[in-house]
C-alpha cells in the first residue's frame, strides 16, 4: 500500500475518532471516554502516523525534515504525549481538540512532498540536537494550547454557560500544574538545543557557527522562558502572565525555525 493511501486512512481514522470525542466532550464524558477501550484505538492512526513520519524523514538514506515533516512530527508528538498523560491528568477534552489537527498534518507531507536533505545526519550531536528541538517544540506546543485555553476560560468564569470547547476541561489548577511542567521540561530541551548547535555548529551543520535571525529568535524565546520560569517560582506568575508570556515566548519559537522554513522552503524555493 502507498503512503498517499496510508495517509488517507490515518486521515479518517483520526477524523472519526475526532467526532467520537467531540461528541462525548459535549456530553461532558471526554475523560472517561479516554480512558476506555476508545481511547486505545487512538494509537491505530498514531502508529499510522509515525510510520509515515519515519518513510517521509528518513527517506534517501538522510533526514528530509522539511517544515511539512517538522510540522507533522510536532502535532504526532503532542498527540502521543497527550495519550500517555490521559492516564494520570483529565485531559479528555483536550485530546479532542488536537485529533483535527493531527488529521490534517498527516496527509500534508503525502499531499505536497518537498525534498530538504540535511546532511551529517549519522553523528550524535545532530541526533542529540534534532531531537531535543522537536521534544522541544512539542512540549511549547502543548503549552501554548494550555495557555491560550486558561486564557479563554478565565475570561468566562463569570458567565452563566461555558461555550462547548471549554466545556469538560481539566480544572484552572490541573491546567496550569501541566503547563508549567510542560514549559519547564521544555526549557530543558530547548537549553540543550541551543548549546548544542552552538558548540557543535561546524559538526551538525557543516560550517562554523554564525548569528542569524534563527539563532536570534531562538534565543530570545528561551530568554522570555527562562523569564516565565523564573517569575513563576520566586514570585509566583500564573493566570494572565504565565499566558501572555508563554505566547510570546511560543511565538519567537515559530519564527525560529518553522517561520524561517517556510519562507526558504516556499517563498525563495531553497
Amino acid at each position: 500500500m502507498s503512503n498517499v493511501l496510508l495517509s488517507l486512512f490515518a486521515f479518517a481514522a483520526y477524523v472519526v475518532l475526532a467526532a467520537v470525542f467531540w461528541r462525548a466532550h459535549e456530553r461532558g464524558e471526554s475523560d472517561v471516554l479516554s480512558r476506555s477501550a476508545m481511547g486505545h484505538l487512538v494509537l491505530i492512526p498514531l502508529i499510522l502516523h509515525g510510520y509515515l513520519l519515519a518513510q517521509g524523514i528518513f527517506s534517501g538514506g538522510g533526514v528530509n525534515l522539511g517544515v511539512l515533516n517538522a510540522l507533522s512530527l510536532i502535532v504526532w508528538l503532542t498527540l502521543l504525549v497527550y495519550w500517555g498523560v490521559r492516564f494520570f491528568y483529565p485531559i479528555g477534552g483536550l485530546q479532542a481538540l488536537v485529533l483535527p489537527f493531527a488529521a490534517t498534518v498527516v496527509v500534508l507531507p503525502a499531499l505536497f512532498p518537498s525534498a530538504h536533505q540535511l546532511e551529517n545526519t549519522n553523528l550524535l550531536a545532530f541526533k542529540i540536537h534534532i531531537t531535543a528541538a522537536m521534544l522541544a517544540y512539542s512540549l511549547f506546543t502543548i503549552a501554548v494550547l494550555h495557555a491560550v485555553l486558561i486564557s479563554q476560560v478565565e475570561k468566562r468564569l463569570h458567565h452563566a454557560k461555558l461555550p462547548r470547547v471549554l466545556r469538560s476541561l481539566p480544572p484552572l489548577m490541573t491546567m496550569e500544574t501541566l503547563l508549567f511542567r510542560m514549559i519547564g521540561t521544555g526549557f530543558i530541551l530547548l537549553t540543550l538545543t541551543l548549546v548544542s548547535g552552538v558548540l557543535f555548529s561546524e559538526e551538525i551543520f557543516g560550517k562554523a557557527f554564525q548569528f542569524s535571525h534563527k539563532v536570534l529568535f531562538g534565543f530570545i524565546s528561551w530568554g522570555v522562558f527562562a523569564v516565565l520560569l523564573w517569575g513563576h517560582h520566586f514570585y509566583g506568575w500564573r493566570g494572565r502572565i504565565a499566558v501572555r508570556w508563554t505566547v510570546s515566548g511560543f511565538g519567537f519559537l515559530v519564527l525560529a525555525y518553522l517561520g524561517s522554513k517556510f519562507i526558504l522552503e516556499f517563498l525563495l524555493h531553497r
